[in-house]
């Protein structure tokens, strides 16, 4: 379990994204495949950082300007609009009988963009992953080869992972934005595997530092075959984990927006494979989903204890 969690991190950490600068909100959309290289801002230990700045792929032309400027308004009325009807543009009383949801489905290529896939190969491994439709273009069929052959750099110690991750939200003006699952007590998929086990990453963007490689971590076990199956999965069983290892600190997700008294908001969802089995693995997703079970009542499955308490 812990090397699975340590490869985890690993997977996260390739992927991790740029916080934004001062001037992100008003000149993320000019920059050029801005979201793409922030998932690969990983750089090997021992190697020379690049010396082009973000400021040389900046487009300042005044046509583009001007397109982008439109583009971003007509998101922001678009938010503004859904805001004034209601959550998440739902009317009230929709939004409190919300019983499921599909946050994503894969019915195109315009799906398949929302996401991103990395392997060990940004640490020198070689495992190879592909994210393409399935038959019919209405699945997402994540499939590739495990390789467990660590790199000879003297430096990385564990290898043999793929992991594919949603991007975050962006709003207008390339705000950040986060998703506000707190009607919903389990996550609901519909997947066929080949009967390997894969680890289901929710990232919380926290507001504090020293928070920033927590992650919350749960299995999911294929069983193989040519069936379908579908997964629920009570977000009460996510456990923590921080750079590799299951944290004694436990607590719940918190499932609402970012506030000021929890800042912690989710931010991404992930899977990633990592059980040290050489050879090809293939994962075909339907859709991931949401669920309120009202037949579960379990509020945390883990033990939370005060640190240090008084005597």
């Amino acid at each position: 379990m812990a090397l699975a969690a340590a490869l985890l991190y690993n997977a996260y950490f390739c992927g991790r994204c740029r916080r934004h600068k001062a001037l992100q909100p008003l000149l993320g959309p000019l920059l050029s495949d801005s979201v793409s290289k922030s998932y690969s801002s990983y750089r090997r230990p021992g190697s020379q950082p690049e010396k082009k700045t973000t400021w040389q792929d900046v487009n300042l032309s005044f046509k583009k300007s001007i397109e982008v400027l439109k583009t971003q308004l007509s998101m922001l009325k678009k938010e503004t609009e859904d805001h004034l009807v209601g959550p998440g543009g739902q009317s009230l009383t929709d939004y409190m009988l919300e019983q499921t949801r599909v946050v994503w489905e894969f019915r195109g290529q315009e799906d398949l963009n929302k996401w991103v896939i990395s392997s060990d190969v940004e640490i020198g491994g070689k495992s190879e992953v592909y994210l393409k439709l399935g038959r019919n273009n209405q699945t997402a069929l994540l499939y590739g080869i495990l390789n467990t052959e660590v790199p000879r750099d003297g430096e990385t110690k564990y290898s043999g992972y793929c992991s594919m991750r949603s991007k975050p939200l962006v709003g207008s003006f390339a705000r950040k934005k986060y998703y506000d699952w707190s009607n919903f007590n389990s996550l609901y998929l519909r997947v066929r595997g080949d009967g390997r086990p894969w680890m289901v990453n929710i990232y919380t963007d926290p507001y504090f530092s020293h928070q920033k490689d927590d992650l919350y971590n749960y299995f999911m076990f294929t069983r193989g075959g040519p069936y379908w199956e579908e997964i629920k999965i009570p977000f009460s069983k996510f456990f923590i984990s921080s750079r590799g290892r299951v944290q004694d600190d436990q607590h719940p997700i918190w499932l609402d927006k970012a506030s000021f008294l929890w800042p912690l908001s989710i931010s991404t969802l992930g899977f990633t494979i990592g059980d040290k089995v050489n050879g090809p693995f293939q994962l075909e997703i339907d859709f991931i989903g949401l669920l309120n079970d009202r037949a579960h009542t379990e509020e945390f499955a883990y033990e939370k204890y005060e640190k240090n308490p008084p005597l």
